[in-house]
């Protein structure tokens, strides 16, 4: 029994050791985040300075997370449903007291480096230090600038609404040790690639300050990426959206999208391919409209860089049924037609294709069930004001309406992405 108990001892004390070095793993600073300095050839605090922070904060859709609806601009108070709870983005502005007032540029820079504050406590990785580690310390310095620069909000930063365990914050030291490496580097390229000044900015800009993989990666049940299927497509946890896969992939990948194509939905929402939707729309709408011609082109020319993941050959949901089919017809042909054309082609810079369009094609029909009941609208851009909208129709069909003609367009005209359930449908209904 004696030696039952110094065994078990022995056991509980190594794991606490274990547990220890887990903790300072992820609470640790690395040596080149620990005294940072100032930007290298980094310019003087000008307008010039303010106005490229003010660009990189609406490339970057810092507005997203930290306005409220109807709120003040950077204020904070936006709700992110996540499935451990809701939180809040904080106040940005200069408040001393609320803000970031208080804050030096080493400590902003600190935050998007490390996930940091300025006492040292650890910031929540819904904050996406984990791509914006990779922004760069002049780029982080023009940012603070312009943040500066705002009107001071005295509003206070919402408390998150978190379950437990996930509100105790000391335990975000264990999944920084799991997940987080502050100084991993982004992913390489070729020679030919490295030596591309278009593709190391387009790099730079989708893997840093744009966070893509940030939506459109899948994650682990702690809300880590799949670092081995990054950009590789995903649902957006808690939202119900379904951001498709970045990669070369031709059925369900941008392999059949040219860099022109690509460009094009990231400045004004709409390509010959579709339209932004969901969380998309309202990246472009805030943020990536905004994208300088040449910073559009160097995120397509990354984007394209990427080859196809095998993603095509995954199965994309069961065979579907001939009845099923032809009551899809017959409701595609009464309901949606007239805009998306018999032929699936639609009408350019109207009404988006169906035939090839990711949205229909994507291993998950949640976006296309969601337009459907809901209806949706490509975002009002500086290119695109007034883009053709689609009306909602959860009023007019029933469940199996919609599973069969969403069915429909996913096996027409070149598609074959499989038949949608009545459970599918039900639980986008019940969770839009």
């Amino acid at each position: 029994m004696r030696t039952l108990i110094r065994a078990l001892m022995l056991l509980a004390g190594l794991a606490l050791l274990a547990l220890a070095a887990l903790f300072w793993l992820g609470a640790r600073e690395p040596r080149d985040t620990a005294a940072p300095g100032p930007a290298t050839g980094a310019p003087p605090d000008t307008q010039a300075r303010i106005e490229q922070g003010r660009y990189l904060a609406a490339l970057g859709n810092c507005m997203a997370c930290h306005t409220a609806p109807g709120g003040t601009p950077y204020a904070g108070g936006r709700g992110i449903p996540t499935p451990f709870g809701e939180f809040f983005g904080p106040n940005l502005t200069p408040d001393p007291e609320y803000g970031i007032g208080q804050w030096s540029a080493d400590d902003f820079w600190r935050a998007l480096r490390h996930g940091k504050r300025p006492d040292g406590s650890l910031l929540y990785p819904a904050f996406p230090y984990t791509s914006y580690r990779h922004v760069s310390r002049e780029d982080a310095d023009a940012l603070y600038a312009y943040l500066q620069s705002l009107p001071a909000a005295r509003q206070p930063s919402a408390a998150h609404r978190l379950a437990f365990p996930y509100d105790q914050r000391p335990l975000i030291a264990l999944w920084r040790a799991l997940y987080f490496n502050p100084s991993a580097g982004m992913p390489p390229g070729d020679a030919a690639q490295q030596a591309d000044p278009q593709w190391l900015r387009g790099r730079y800009l989708v893997q840093g300050l744009a966070h893509c993989a940030e939506c459109h990666t899948a994650r682990n049940r702690l809300g880590a990426m799949h670092e081995d299927a990054r950009l590789q497509g995903g649902i957006i946890p808690a939202q119900n959206w379904y951001a498709p896969p970045l990669t070369g992939d031709l059925a369900t990948g941008l392999g059949n999208w040219s860099e022109q194509d690509i460009a094009e939905l990231l400045r004004s929402g709409i390509s010959r391919h579709g339209f932004a939707s969901g969380p998309m729309a309202e990246s472009v709408h805030n943020g990536l409209q905004y994208a300088s011609p040449e910073d559009a082109r160097a995120m397509a020319r990354y984007l394209k860089s990427l080859p196809a993941a095998g993603l095509d050959a995954r199965p994309r949901g069961p065979a579907p049924l001939a009845g099923v089919m032809e009551q899809g017809a017959r409701l595609y042909t009464q309901y949606c037609a007239q805009c998306h054309q018999d032929d699936g082609r639609g009408v350019a810079q109207a009404w988006p294709p169906l035939a090839g369009n990711l949205t229909v094609t994507a291993a998950e029909p949640v976006n296309a069930i969601r337009l459907v009941l809901s209806g949706g609208f490509a975002p009002s851009t500086a290119l695109q004001p007034q883009p053709h909208g689609m009306p909602p129709f959860a009023h007019v069909l029933t469940d199996a309406d919609i599973a069969a003609v969403v069915t429909y367009i996913r096996n027409s005209w070149g598609n074959q992405a499989g038949a949608v359930t009545l459970p599918q449908v039900r639980r986008v209904r019940n969770e839009r």
